[in-house]
C-alpha cells in the first residue's frame, strides 16, 4: 500500500505530511507515559520484526496480485497504539529514504494509511472490545480488516485530491482497492492473531529473542521467496492506469524525486545486505525514540 512517485500531489502529500508530524509529535507524548527500560529491546526487536515481515509479498490467489503484512496492528497489541504508530513511522521512513518504497512527498499519506488507522482506529474500535471479552484472536483478525479497508479508501480519496485517478474511475478503483485488501486482511489478522497468542505465554527477553531469529530469517533467506506479482496498490492501479494522471510536473515533485533517489543508497547493493542494512538502521532509530521516551519519563 506504499504510495510511490506520481501518485500524490504536493497540496495533498506536505498537508498529509504535516499531519503525520502532529501524530506522532502526540503520540510521542502519551506513549512515553508508560514506557520502561524493560521494553526497550522488546520494542525494538518486534519493530524490526515488522520491517521484516513487510519483505515477504505472498501471492493471492487467482488475481495475479500480492500482498504484505502491514504489521499496524501487530505493533498497536504488543507496544501500545502510540509507540506502536511511532515504530510504523520509523519504518516507513527507512524504507522511504534508503529503498525507495513508497515516496518522500507521500510519506505523510503512507504513515496515516499503514499505522494511524490501525493504531487510533481499529485497536480502540474493534481489538480492544474483543480482547476484554478474550476473542483477542477474532479481535485481531477483524481489526486488521478494518484498518486495511480504512487504509484502501484513504488512499482512493488521496488520489482523488490530488487529481491523479479520474473521476470516471473513482467507483472502479475503489471497488478494486477494497476488494484486493479484504484477503490481505484477513492473513495479516489470522498471522497477528497467531503472533499475540504466542507472546501472551511468554516474556519480554524470550520474545525479544524470538523476535531477532525470525527477523534475520527472513532478511537473510525467506526474503527469496517473495512473490513478484504486483501488490494491491499496484494491481488496482494497473486495472485503470488509462484513467491515471501522474502527478509528476511541480517543482516539488522533481526535488523529492531527486533527493531520493540520492539517498535510496540500498537499492544498488545486493538484497540479503540492502536487508540487513535496514535492519541497523531501523534497530539504531528505535534504540533512539526509546532513549528519549525512556529518559524523558525519568525525568518526569
Amino acid at each position: 500500500m506504499h504510495l510511490g512517485n506520481g501518485i500524490i500531489c504536493p497540496t495533498t502529500g506536505i498537508p498529509m505530511l504535516m499531519l503525520a508530524g502532529i501524530t506522532a509529535y502526540y503520540a510521542f507524548k502519551k506513549a512515553k507515559t508508560d514506557f520502561n527500560k524493560e521494553k526497550i529491546l522488546y520494542t525494538i526487536t518486534l519493530t524490526i520484526l515488522v520491517f521484516t515481515l513487510q519483505m515477504i509479498n505472498f501471492s493471492i490467489p487467482h488475481t495475479g496480485s500480492s500482498g504484505h503484512i502491514i504489521g499496524a496492528m501487530l505493533l498497536a497489541v504488543l507496544i501500545g497504539p502510540y509507540a506502536g504508530f511511532l515504530a510504523m513511522c520509523s519504518i516507513l521512513l527507512v524504507q522511504g529514504i534508503f529503498f525507495a518504497d513508497g515516496s518522500l512527498l507521500a510519506l505523510g499519506c503512507n504513515i496515516i494509511n499503514m499505522g494511524a488507522f490501525a493504531s487510533f482506529a481499529a485497536y480502540p474500535l474493534i481489538y480492544k472490545p474483543f480482547s476484554k471479552n478474550n476473542k483477542e484472536f477474532i479481535g485481531a483478525i477483524l481489526s486488521s480488516i478494518l484498518a486495511l479497508q480504512l487504509g484502501a479508501l484513504a488512499v482512493v480519496i488521496e488520489g482523488l485530491l490530488s487529481g491523479t485517478i479520474a473521476l470516471n474511475s473513482i467507483a472502479n478503483f475503489t471497488g478494486l482497492m477494497q476488494i484486493i485488501h479484504l484477503p490481505i486482511g484477513i492473513i495479516e489478522g489470522i498471522i497477528t492473531g497467531i503472533v499475540i497468542l504466542a507472546v501472551k505465554k511468554t516474556n519480554y527477553k524470550k520474545a525479544s529473542i524470538s523476535f531477532s531469529l525470525l527477523s534475520l530469517l527472513f532478511a537473510s533467506f525467506i526474503f527469496k521467496f517473495a512473490s513478484i506479482k504486483p501488490d494491491g496498490l499496484e494491481w488496482s492501479l494497473l486495472k485503470i492506469e488509462n484513467s491515471i494522471i501522474p502527478q509528476i510536473q511541480s517543482q516539488i515533485f522533481i526535488i523529492s524525486e531527486t533527493l531520493q533517489n540520492k539517498t535510496a543508497i540500498l537499492t544498488n547493493i545486493e538484497p540479503i545486505y540492502s536487508n540487513l542494512s535496514g535492519i541497523l538502521i531501523l534497530g539504531f532509530i528505535m534504540y533512539l525514540l526509546c532513549f528519549f521516551m525512556y529518559k524523558q519519563k525519568a525525568e518526569n
